[in-house]
């Protein structure tokens, strides 16, 4: 029997192709509303929660104490959803290079799989409802069919605190009955992602470097190991279960230091 027993996926970069799409949306709508932001800003805050992105960078802008930042928040927020929205729902989707490859191999596994995301529900209910991952799961999104092709989806809308807290990951083992962090391996494509698992306590925070940020962007930041793509963790599982120390690739020295930053 395999000792993990959840992995939690980002979306966008991780198991969803993607090609700096919400970074350029995010752009689109900085622009339109006049918020002033670089290019790489903007990538250093992917895997956040939306609307926290604007709170920060409009009162670095403005100030705390501004008159107006409350509605320029919520200005540039409400535009830019609706930019992300007609992005979604006009493109096609696709998922990333071996991801259905690696959810079948949990389930065959009998590993529980758990999406979390930057993006609040109503985008991710146009993803998920394109790819056909809705199917299965009830008015929670949680699989109640047993052959959907996940167990369970979190949006950073559904918790009081979005990445890179680690409210959604202990939402999904709540929800999923894994009690045991150890159990639980985490695995997304930006810093944030990184951080939230390490927050969790869980048994590996892992980065894969062919989604938002490269392996050299991503090496900075503790870690428990990059990966190319998704599907490298099956060796991993497989190592694991054969109680052999996983070979990953140019691991952070320091990622088994577990504290707050």
């Amino acid at each position: 029997m395999s000792p993990i027993q959840l992995v939690i996926f980002d979306m966008a970069g991780t198991t969803i192709k993607d090609q700096h799409e919400v970074e350029k949306c995010f752009k689109v709508a900085s622009e339109f509303t006049g918020l002033k932001v670089s290019d790489e800003r903007i990538l250093a805050l992917q895997g956040y929660s939306k609307k926290y992105v604007f709170q920060l960078l409009w009162t670095e802008m403005l100030g705390e104490n501004h008159p107006e930042l409350k509605e320029m928040i919520e200005v540039s927020y409400d535009y830019f959803c609706h930019v992300l929205e007609t992005y979604y729902q006009e493109t096609d989707i696709l998922p990333t290079e071996g991801c259905l490859e690696m959810f079948d191999f949990l389930k065959e596994q009998k590993i529980r799989i758990a999406l979390t995301t930057g993006f609040y529900r109503k985008v991710v209910n146009i993803i998920l409802g394109k790819l056909g991952w809705l199917q299965g799961l009830n008015e929670n999104y949680l699989s109640i069919s047993g052959d959907s092709v996940i167990d369970l989806s979190i949006a950073s809308d559904e918790v009081a605190k979005g990445r890179p807290e680690p409210q959604m990951i202990e939402k999904a083992m709540n929800i999923l009955k894994v009690s045991d962090p150890q159990h639980v391996i985490n695995i997304g494509d930006t810093p944030s992602d990184l951080k939230s698992g390490i927050r969790a306590g869980v048994l590996m925070s892992l980065g894969v470097t062919n989604g938002t940020h490269s392996r050299q962007q991503l090496s900075i930041h503790r870690n428990d190991g990059l990966l190319n793509n998704v599907l490298e963790l099956k060796d991993i599982i497989a190592n694991l279960e054969s109680n052999t120390k996983p070979r990953i690739e140019e691991p952070l020295k320091l990622s088994k230091m577990r504290f707050l930053f």
